[in-house]
């Protein structure tokens, strides 16, 4: 193996990684996640931390709007300009924003949730064509129908439309997403094997959303 195709190594930040998708993306990428002053320049962000919600749209106060917005857009944000500095020195970095498949396709009564991991989505692209010129590449993951307690909880308030297995039998390879499908393909997305791969949205969805 080359030195060229080792993975770098580099201290990650991986936000929302107490549980589900977000802590096997933490588990996989654990030998870069230590903080700055053990290992050095942050390089590695993966946004995923967010919240969720469901109201008729005519119902969704100012409140739970700007909470929402707060927490999935504004949030990776501050994290994406925080590291920024770290990044640009080492002309090179890699942010991944882990968005939504129903910022592709919309979902009833979550219009707050749609809009803020839509503009994730944007704000994915923009940074891409911004950043690029660093050597720091931007993209990000719309999950699609992934096993966590958010999508079991979702099922329990009766807003899938039937239950897990259901959908299950729906999706082209027949079960439902884990964790660590997200987590891979993160891992891949922060490699150096992903260096020519920007601005661009990568479904990992089991062939839901094409």
């Amino acid at each position: 193996m080359t030195a060229e195709s080792e993975q770098r190594a580099a201290a990650a930040v991986v936000t929302g990684g107490g549980s589900g998708m977000g802590r096997a993306i933490a588990l996989r990428l654990a030998a870069m996640r230590q903080a700055r002053e053990a290992l050095g320049p942050l390089l590695v962000l993966v946004n995923n931390a967010g919240i969720t919600g469901f109201r008729e749209f005519a119902k969704i106060t100012d409140e739970k709007w700007d909470r929402m917005m707060a927490v999935n857009l504004n949030g990776p944000s501050y994290c994406t300009q925080a590291v920024l500095p770290d990044m640009a020195a080492a002309r090179w970095g890699r942010i991944v924003n882990i968005s939504s498949s129903s910022a592709q396709g919309g979902q009833q009564f979550m219009a707050h949730y749609v809009a803020s991991k839509a503009g994730l989505i944007g704000f994915t692209k923009a940074l891409a064509l911004e950043l690029g010129p660093a050597g720091i590449t931007v993209n990000t993951i719309p999950p699609g129908f992934i096993d966590t307690p958010m999508l079991r909880e979702s099922e329990k308030r009766g807003m899938l439309g039937g239950s897990v297995e259901h959908h299950e039998g729906l999706t082209p390879v027949r079960r439902a997403g884990r964790p660590d499908d997200i987590a891979a393909a993160t891992a891949f997305l922060v490699s150096d094997a992903a260096g020519y791969i920007t601005g661009q949205v990568i479904g990992v969805n089991g062939g839901r959303n094409t």
